[in-house]
């Protein structure tokens, strides 16, 4: 493989389990949405049932969700071990008190072995991330930082409510307890040229992440997006384009960095746009072609720095 992947991390981690990930809704919401973080739209991409999939259906209780979870993984894939991914919207967007008491949760399922948490990088205070780290002892433990760019002009054209100096200082603030790190990252984003969407790659290589999900922008609907992309104010990727510039993206970071995620979301009653009309593994093995191709591989093109993040 030419770079390494969720699925070989889960086998190096856990090599005598077989590991899937579910996908939870604990009923957050985001201070980009409420109004705490700015004007109360959200991101302007931000439509959470286009990649959520607890969303789309009315919210059942946590148990009832994990239970699902395991039994269809159980079933379908003869999995034996999990990790309960707090997905949607801000997970850590509460007090401690109320945190804890979601995250207790998964202690009621011993089949449970790791908790992945899906936040802003503005939502986690010391106190946060003491009691998420309280949670190490038991299980593996990654938080996931939506940082999108480096580039604060794109962040403040596409909503983020967060500099990218605050998503850097939650990864060093994280990366100094025994916890793992990804970072969202979106390729395409208006306005973003192909070098600075490879700036961005080489400053979170840098930050020495454990983990990484590129996805391509995509426009859903419900979105101010969509009106910006009805207007013709904006341009997405082309598929030869997103292939092009993720590959050589990857090269640039660590072969140690985990590519949790190489691609956004194809299809479903939300998207708008773009509709490549290939499948997911269609669009991996023209992503594994280009790598071949170009003589490229996750690493190849990465520079250590002399001084860099330790844990």
């Amino acid at each position: 493989m030419n770079y390494y992947t969720f699925r070989n991390f889960l086998k190096k981690s856990f090599p005598s389990h077989s590991v899937f990930k579910i996908p939870v809704d604990a009923g957050f919401t985001c201070p980009n949405r409420d109004g705490s973080a700015g004007a109360d739209i959200g991101c302007i991409y931000c439509e959470n049932r286009s990649f959520s999939p607890n969303t789309t259906t009315p919210l059942l209780p946590l148990r009832l969700q994990i239970q699902k979870g395991i039994d269809f993984y159980k079933t379908k894939y003869n999995a034996d071990k999990f990790i309960v991914y707090f997905q949607a919207y801000s997970n850590t967007y509460a007090p401690a008190d109320k945190l804890k008491a979601i995250y207790d949760t998964v202690l009621e399922f011993p089949d449970i072995a790791g908790i992945s948490i899906g936040t802003r990088p503005d939502c986690v205070p010391e106190k946060t991330l003491d009691l998420i780290e309280s949670y190490t002892d038991k299980y593996q433990v990654w938080m996931e930082y939506g940082c999108q760019s480096i580039h604060d002009s794109t962040l403040r054209k596409i909503n983020r409510g967060h500099s990218f100096a605050e998503f850097e200082d939650a990864v060093r603030r994280t990366k100094n307890r025994n916890m793992l790190v990804c970072a969202h990252v979106i390729l395409g984003l208006p306005g973003e040229t192909r070098e600075m969407m490879l700036q961005t790659a080489q400053t979170l290589a840098d930050l020495e992440l454990d983990g990484i999900k590129i996805h391509h922008l995509y426009v859903a609907k419900n979105t101010p997006l969509e009106k910006l992309y009805a207007e013709g104010k904006i341009a997405l990727l082309s598929l030869e384009d997103y292939i092009d510039i993720a590959t050589e993206f990857i090269s640039y970071l660590p072969e140690k960095t985990v590519v949790q995620r190489i691609m956004g979301e194809l299809s479903g009653e939300f998207l708008i746009a773009p509709k490549w009309e290939k499948s997911k593994q269609q669009i991996l093995a023209l992503i594994n072609q280009r790598f071949e191709e170009q003589h490229l591989r996750q690493g190849k093109n990465f520079i250590p720095k002399a001084v860099g993040i330790k844990n």
